[in-house]
């Protein structure tokens, strides 16, 4: 079980654990979370899921090009 939660956690997008360093609150919490209103609303918190994904990779897009224009 070890092995697929790591698995889970270092291939995933990170938006839990953003969201509960943002919040201060408990990663695992934002996890059950997540899992459960999938479960309960047949998967919609995917699509908020996903949409937070590619917020975080474009700001993290924009941050490098940022930082690419003023050191080089």
């Amino acid at each position: 079980m070890k092995r697929i939660q790591n698995f889970f956690e270092h291939q995933a997008f990170g938006v839990c654990t953003r969201l509960g360093e943002k919040l201060n609150i408990s990663i695992s919490s934002i996890r059950i979370f997540f899992i459960y209103a999938s479960f309960l609303t047949f998967g919609s918190p995917i699509i908020l899921y996903l949409g937070l994904a590619w917020i975080m990779n474009i700001r993290k897009h924009i941050r490098r090009r940022y930082n690419k224009l003023w050191y080089s």
